[in-house]
């Protein structure tokens, strides 16, 4: 006995395609991850336009393809299409979460995120502000970890009111490090976080093809960083305003997460964590 491929009938139509696995319609969400099959090119959909998906990897990079099959999830065939209107009301924050139906900011929590400058601020307003206003978590920007301790005695942490702390150059043998190893330490430890990023200044935290640029600029040792900075990408940098303009036209860039480097990412959403448990919120 062996089995008949074909059938009983070698020209009953159809029997070219049996057995095999059959591409399942998926609407083209944003943020939808999809791999191209026969190619390995993985991405997530960013745009659909004039009947092309756009597709971005881990690494920042686009490209373009036609929407209809040829696609995979999870290694099975699915046939791309354009998302509903329906679909597409479903909408999708700067930080990749979905939004909330209710858009009305929550009532502010005693609890806070403190960062440490007003750049630091911007960026995590530009990305995380919608997630934010709905959970009620407010963020304020100290202007240096040195005045940390000097907050936490004026307005003491506790169960109900967390601060977590998001810290630049939070990186092994730093001042950063042996500052908040020792608050840690400290009577205020137990409802307080301080998570960090390992980058010079939160400038860095923007991935470099956000810009269109290879990389960062290499900034010689004693030069003011932001100064070097612009002037390593010809930006001018005579004065204060130059160097407020040069990091408005570096947050312009950030229109998602995806523009950010993934050290920023993770402590920005530890943060979130901590300061929205449970006995953090008194409503």
């Amino acid at each position: 006995m062996f089995e008949d491929r074909y059938g009983s009938d070698v020209l009953a139509p159809g029997w070219q395609q049996k057995g095999k696995k059959v591409s399942r319609p998926v609407p083209a969400e944003r943020d939808l991850v999809v791999e191209v099959a026969g190619d390995g090119w993985c991405g997530a959909v960013t745009r659909v336009e004039a009947g092309m998906v756009e597709l971005e990897d881990w690494k920042g990079r686009r490209r373009s393809f036609p929407l209809g099959a040829g696609f995979l999830i999870d290694g099975e065939p699915v046939r791309l299409e354009k998302a509903s209107a329906a679909a597409r009301g479903r909408t999708r924050t700067a930080s990749g979460s979905f939004a909330a139906d209710d858009g009305r900011a929550r009532v502010a929590r005693p609890s806070r995120i403190l960062v440490e400058g007003k750049h630091d601020a911007e960026l995590v307003e530009k990305v995380w502000g919608a997630d934010l206003r709905a959970e009620g978590v407010v963020v304020e920007f100290l202007q240096g970890l040195d005045l940390l301790e000097e907050v936490l005695a004026t307005e003491p942490p506790d169960a109900t009111r967390r601060y977590g702390v998001l810290v630049d150059h939070l990186v092994d043998g730093s001042k950063e490090q042996r500052i908040s190893s020792r608050i840690l330490a400290g009577p205020h430890g137990r409802h307080l976080k301080i998570v960090g990023h390992p980058f010079v200044d939160v400038w860095q935290c923007v991935k470099p093809s956000a810009l269109g640029i290879p990389a960062w600029p290499v900034v010689p040792r004693g030069q003011d960083w932001k100064t070097g900075i612009c002037r390593g990408l010809g930006w001018p940098a005579s004065s204060p305003e130059d160097i407020g303009i040069a990091w408005q036209r570096i947050l312009s860039r950030v229109t998602t997460f995806r523009d950010l480097e993934p050290e920023l990412l993770g402590r920005v959403e530890e943060l979130i964590d901590f300061v929205t448990v449970d006995g953090a919120d008194p409503h």
